[in-house]
């Protein structure tokens, strides 16, 4: 079973002067119940179907199963999928010796920045660059099936 360990914070500087690589992502969610999500995304000119878990007590960890699909047939699915769209573009930010995908999300949820770290454990030691923020691991509003429930915008 695959499993995805990885840490979330909020953005509060600049990172882009750091990045490498950035691709739009558009996504919904076919089912956003927290036992099983599935979404589907087209990321840059590529499509995929993926399947989560729910979240372990620390929200760090979860099974996750993703596979490539023809971009028409994300097309074709975001047209049954639950209401709200999820659109962002991913940085990829290298730090020591992982790297960082930084969301800057659009549309319901502009003005959100979220910055997520894939690591072998939970408790692997990192470099945290001067632009991240806060640490919302865990934390399910930050959630992409629960900012197209609840998009940012609603927050204040």
């Amino acid at each position: 079973m695959a499993k995805e360990i990885e840490r979330k914070f909020l953005v509060k500087g600049d990172f882009k002067d750091e990045a490498f690589k950035a691709t739009r992502i558009t996504q919904g969610y076919l089912s956003s119940v927290p036992e099983r999500t599935v979404r589907v995304r087209v990321k840059g000119d590529k499509g995929f179907i993926t399947i989560k878990g729910i979240g372990n007590a620390s929200g760090a960890s979860r099974y996750e199963w993703e596979k490539e699909i023809p971009v028409e047939e994300v097309k074709e699915l975001l047209l049954i999928c639950e209401p709200g769209v999820i659109d962002k573009t991913r940085y990829l930010v290298k730090a020591g010796e992982f790297t960082f995908e930084v969301d800057e999300f659009y549309g319901d949820n502009e003005g959100l920045t979220v910055a997520e770290v894939e690591l072998p454990d939970e408790n692997a030691a990192f470099e945290r660059p001067e632009w991240l923020g806060e640490e919302v691991t865990g934390d399910p509003r930050y959630y992409n099936s629960m900012l197209m429930k609840n998009p940012f915008k609603n927050w204040k």
